[in-house]
């Protein structure tokens, strides 16, 4: 399954529960999204955004999100999630997302979110800093490469 998930430098994975399946009998469109947050949580903690917003203020803010759905997942499956960064300008980067179901060994959704550099304590746009930069870079570049089960 790693060819479904070439590209993607931070991949999670997570158990589909039961009481995600809808109505309908299979996972509700807005879990799709959690699994994207939880992927996001993990990329942004191995970029350090949680430190550096602890230390000067700034850090992350969702601007948009977004999600084509390809194939409905249902219980019992667990999910990979992977999570990439793409393009990156002056005060936010997009990241994108890819859930597999590894019980189809199928793309299940892919997705994106803008996520802009935010000043909390003045509540406005920030310049998105170097090091953040950075990381993102070493991340993309696979020197930071993980794989986390939740």
């Amino acid at each position: 399954m790693s060819e479904l998930l070439a590209g993607f430098p931070v991949t999670i994975e997570i158990p589909v529960a039961w009481g995600e399946m809808d109505a309908f009998q299979h996972v509700n469109n807005i879990v799709y999204f959690r699994y994207f947050e939880s992927g996001r949580i993990a990329y942004l903690e191995q970029m350090g955004m949680m430190e550096a917003m602890a230390a000067h203020g700034v850090g992350p803010i969702l601007a948009s999100a977004s999600c084509k759905f390809k194939f409905p997942l249902t219980y019992p499956d667990r999910v990979l999630v992977g999570v990439r960064v793409g393009e990156i300008g002056e005060d936010r980067f997009v990241m994108h997302y890819r859930i597999v179901s590894t019980r189809h060994h199928r793309i299940a959704a892919e997705g994106e979110g803008v996520i802009v550099s935010y000043d909390y304590q003045n509540q406005r746009k920030a310049a998105l800093p170097a090091a953040v930069r950075a990381r993102i870079a070493a991340i993309e570049a696979g020197a930071l490469q993980e794989t986390q089960n939740i």
